[in-house]
């Protein structure tokens, strides 16, 4: 459909492969599976639940909130549910919102989902999109503990590049663009990378800071899986070796909110990460939103 190679994505994106929901599938159909996989992996029920975050942006629905509805499959009643929009920082986000929930004593026991069905948003005429973004979902169970998890959280928004990455109609604003299927990520691929990299390289430096960590005390990189030239660069900024970064992009594409879950379950089940070794999960996506969680596993 558009003039490109699979040799010319790989060598700029770092993309192989990448999953697209089925006609019949939905966000919540994504997010209930990852959510049953972290409530076994983590040896919780759903009554264990008291609060549910679903980092998205592409909702099932205007309303109810895809939280609600992945809520009705888990069969979870009367417990607090809602979304947040952060773009690809969706799931950054979600993780600091359940960190100061459970911190402040509202919740013990908070399920968060980054979930996305991307391909819906895409203009597959577009060369310089429609080979980036997938389809997909992961998740976390977060729980009050004694012991250290979460280090600290960093997040940050800068709407005045709300037009080098966006899609540009919704509910509001040309609504007839949804109703014809016409609302598509739209995105100034040269200059959302120079603005990713320079922002990712500040909150490296800003978490190390705050934290009064070494390079060196990073055990592992969990960025977003977007383009394997800006995981590349943020890993030179922590002198770490690609070795220690989770790198799914290659799998995946850009599942945008899913994509630091869905790297972060990929490593802890393959083993390579093990209990008491420091992480760095970052993420950069559309509004800019960017943002940083530094946790000890």
């Amino acid at each position: 459909m558009v003039d490109t190679t699979d040799q010319w994505i790989r060598d700029r994106t770092g993309i192989g492969e990448r999953r697209v929901a089925a006609d019949d599938q939905s966000t919540v159909d994504l997010a209930e599976q990852a959510a049953r996989q972290a409530m076994q992996a983590a040896g919780i029920t759903a009554s264990d639940i008291d609060l549910i975050i679903v980092a998205t942006t592409t909702p099932d629905r205007v309303f109810p909130s895809t939280a609600c509805l992945l809520q009705q499959r888990l069969d979870i009643h009367g417990c607090a549910a809602f979304d947040l929009q952060a773009v690809c920082t969706g799931f950054i986000y979600g993780l600091a919102t359940a960190n100061q929930f459970i911190r402040g004593g509202a919740y013990k026991t908070v399920l968060v989902v980054g979930a996305e069905t991307t391909s819906r948003i895409v203009d597959w005429t577009d060369r310089g999109t429609c080979v980036l973004f997938g389809d997909g979902a992961g998740a976390v169970i977060l729980a009050a503990s004694d012991s250290a998890g979460i280090l600290s959280s960093h997040l940050h928004a800068d709407g005045s590049y709300e037009n080098l990455l966006t899609v540009p109609f919704g509910v509001s604003h040309g609504y007839e663009k949804l109703l014809k299927r016409e609302a598509y990520i739209q995105m100034q691929g040269n200059e959302v990378f120079k603005v990713a990299v320079n922002t990712l390289n500040r909150i490296v430096d800003e978490t190390l800071s705050h934290n009064q960590m070494e390079k060196s005390d990073i055990d592992w990189l969990i960025p977003h899986q977007a383009n394997i030239r800006i995981i590349a660069a943020t890993a030179r900024k922590l002198q770490l070796s690609m070795d220690k970064v989770v790198v799914t992009v290659d799998r995946h594409g850009n599942t945008s909110a899913a994509s630091v879950p869905l790297a972060l379950d990929t490593a802890v089940r393959d083993g390579r990460i093990q209990p008491g070794q420091t992480l760095l999960l970052e993420a950069f996506g559309g509004g800019f939103t960017w943002g940083s969680v530094l946790l000890k596993w």
